[in-house]
This record gives C-alpha cells, sequence and structure tokens, in this order.
C-alpha cells in the first residue's frame, strides 16, 4: 500500500507526486494519487503512479495525506476520510482559508495538522510554499518541509499569516504574471514584435528576480544601479508610481489576502 496519500490530482498533487518521487523520497508505487474517477488519471498511471478513486481506502495505511483539494471540497473530503484516518499519521492541508482548528472540528481533536501553501510555480519544481500547524511537533513540520523542498522554496510561519502567504504567493503568481503582460505590451507600443517584446520581458522579469536571490540583495540596491540623475528609467518609474503602480499593486494583495480568509466558510 501507498506510503504516502494525495487526494487531488490536479497541478499541485501531481506535480507534488513527481517532486517527491524525483528526489527520492518516496518511490512511485509508494505513492497513491486518488481522483473521482479513475480513467481520469491515465497520465498518473502512465507516470508510475499508484491511483485510487476510494479516498477512504486510500488513507488506510499512508504515513502522510495529503489534501490538495479545492476549499469547496474539503468538508466532503474530510467527513469521507474522518473515520478511516489514524492518530499517527500527518495530514498535509493544501486547502486555502482552510485553519487547522477548522480542519480539527471535522477530523476530530487528536488529528496531526499541518498546511501548506504552494503555488502554480510547482510544476516547474519553482514553488513558494509557506508551511504552518498550530500543534505538530518540529519534527513532523520537518517531514512536510522536506516534502516541499522538493518543488521549490519554503517558509515554516506562524498560522495566523497563512491568509497573507495565500495572496502574496499563490495570488501573487498571477499578479507579476500580469505586470510581465504589461511589460510585453508596453514593448510592442515601442514597436517590437508580440513574440519578442514577450520573450525580453520574461527573460528581464526573471533576471530580476535572479538578481535579488543570487545577490541577496534589496530591489531598492538594484533599482539605483539602473536610475542615473535626468535619466530615462527614473522617468519611467516616477511616471509609473504617480499612475498609483505601486499602490496598485499593495491593494490588490490587501484584498486577495481578505477574499482568502472567507474560501471555505463561504
Amino acid at each position: 500500500m501507498a506510503r504516502i496519500t494525495i487526494i487531488g490530482s490536479g497541478n499541485i498533487g501531481f506535480s507534488l507526486a513527481k517532486g517527491i518521487a524525483q528526489a527520492g523520497i518516496y518511490t512511485k508505487s509508494d505513492i497513491m494519487l486518488t481522483r473521482r474517477s479513475v480513467q481520469a488519471m491515465t497520465e498518473e498511471l502512465a507516470a508510475g503512479f499508484t491511483v485510487s478513486a476510494d479516498n477512504a481506502k486510500a488513507v488506510l495505511d499512508a504515513e502522510i495525506v495529503v489534501l490538495a483539494i479545492l476549499p469547496q471540497q474539503a468538508k466532503l473530503v474530510m467527513e469521507e476520510i474522518r473515520t478511516a484516518l489514524k492518530p499517527e499519521q500527518i495530514i498535509v492541508s493544501v486547502v486555502s482559508g482552510v485553519s487547522c482548528a477548522d480542519m480539527r472540528a471535522v477530523l476530530g481533536e487528536q488529528a496531526i495538522i499541518v498546511r501548506a501553501m504552494p503555488n502554480t510555480a510547482i510544476a516547474i519544481g519553482q514553488s513558494m510554499t509557506c508551511i504552518t500547524t498550530d500543534r505538530a511537533t518540529a519534527d513532523q513540520v520537518g517531514v512536510v518541509e522536506r516534502l516541499f523542498n522538493t518543488v521549490g522554496a519554503v517558509v515554516v510561519i506562524q498560522e495566523e499569516l497563512m491568509t497573507a502567504a495565500t495572496a502574496l504567493c499563490a495570488c501573487g503568481i498571477a499578479f507579476f504574471l500580469r505586470s510581465i503582460r504589461a511589460a510585453s505590451q508596453g514593448g510592442v507600443e515601442i514597436g517590437f514584435h508580440a513574440h519578442d517584446a514577450l520573450k525580453m520581458a520574461v527573460q528581464t522579469a526573471k533576471g530580476a528576480a535572479d538578481l535579488l536571490l543570487q545577490m541577496q540583495s534589496h530591489p531598492e540596491s538594484e533599482i539605483d544601479k539602473v536610475t542615473s540623475p535626468k535619466g530615462c528609467t527614473i522617468a519611467g518609474l516616477n511616471e509609473m508610481e504617480h499612475h498609483g503602480f505601486s499602490s496598485a499593486f499593495i491593494k490588490g494583495i490587501k484584498l486577495s489576502a481578505l477574499k482568502a480568509g472567507g474560501l471555505y466558510h463561504e
């Protein structure tokens, strides 16, 4: 039987399974992926993973159970697996807006719960995943941290910051993609073909991010290197700020955090 069961074989669940297998933490045969229909899991089967449409049966002998499902599905799935779970199993929730207390209300007070919030860059092993718990031990959190380190970077945070992490990291992918899209459209307006403008914007954004990661520097110190007195960079930056660039970005993140906190209860 599987040693880790991932309920929900969407982008996040399947990508996590591939990362764990590639890192050698578990073999593919040790990883069970579930979905409502086994027929819909041809890719997972072809990749060598174990599959099932029976969530309750799938969790029986697993050391770790990952819930990679939508907030709207969470209560139903938890009720489905509740009686099959054992007190020693680690339950990893990748469900937005569902607290450890919310889960324990359904799964029982004995449940060991660790929450994880990755983003869609998990598909290429470049996720920013935030992890939290209310009662799990440091060793149990370490087990989960090790899993998500196979698909990107991990930060352990306080639980009250999880909805904020959803906005900054999970929704944040869309925000940064929209800024790249806007840069490419600006490129077209100043004379480049669309495909060239997009390639240039993407690589420039990647270079900017890598600069910060590799140099361990602050954005403003890198901005200073590019802004000369009376130059074109500062003119462009100031024009963007006059139209509320930073303010709009910050307000968007704040609103997303507010919305993320209510997903489960809605």
